[in-house]
């Protein structure tokens, strides 16, 4: 897939309750990890949003080229922000991503985007399923499921599992699992930079 073809998206901005600081300012390997996360996108796609309900706090540290969605729901959970960025998409997929992944490289990303054109056109996300548990905010999504998931949160639906598991989705292969880890505790903060040994 060409870079012009795809649209990825940043979540960025949450709470971050579990981890106590700003996930995405923490630094990585010297790089704050939205912004390592956010030139890796760069790197596979022409168009990288990065949603937040505070613009102004990634001012510093956001790559040129990025454009900022101001999340007009915040403290509402990860599903709500994702539909009012993907209100905003032109393309036929979108990337959702967290800003904390720090081990996710380019070139994965770019094979994973390349399978898109495979798919069967009943298909409206590719998605990592791991540990019994989906992966959504490393995932792609048509721009056409846009309906189905305001008809959920319309029901009251807040959960990226349950609706998942509602739409249909495809398991994104994943060969090594360690790209999807995430830092949400000062416990996975730790690990990453003395276990993984990669700062």
């Amino acid at each position: 897939m060409q870079k012009d073809e795809l649209t990825i998206l940043i979540l960025c901005g949450g709470k971050s309750s579990r981890m106590g600081q700003d996930k995405a300012l923490l630094e990585f390997q010297g790089i704050p990890l939205l912004r390592k996360i956010a030139l890796l996108g760069l790197e596979c796609a022409d168009q990288v949003g990065l949603i937040t309900p505070t613009p102004t706090t990634y001012l510093s540290i956001a790559p040129r080229g990025c454009y900022f969605i101001t999340e007009e729901t915040p403290t509402q959970g990860p599903l709500l922000a994702f539909a009012q960025g993907l209100a905003s998409v032109t393309r036929e997929w979108v990337l959702l991503l967290a800003c904390d992944l720090p081990l996710l490289q380019a070139d994965i990303v770019k094979s994973w985007s390349d399978s898109l054109a495979y798919l069967p056109d009943k298909v409206l996300a590719l998605v990592p399923h791991h540990d019994g548990h989906w992966h959504p905010l490393c995932g792609f999504y048509r721009r056409r499921c846009l309906g189905m998931l305001r008809e959920f949160i319309d029901q009251g639906g807040t959960s990226f599992q349950a609706w998942l598991d509602t739409a249909w989705v495809q398991v994104l292969p994943v060969e090594n699992p360690e790209v999807l880890f995430n830092c949400n505790t000062p416990e996975d903060w730790r690990i990453l930079t003395s276990q993984l040994g990669r700062t």
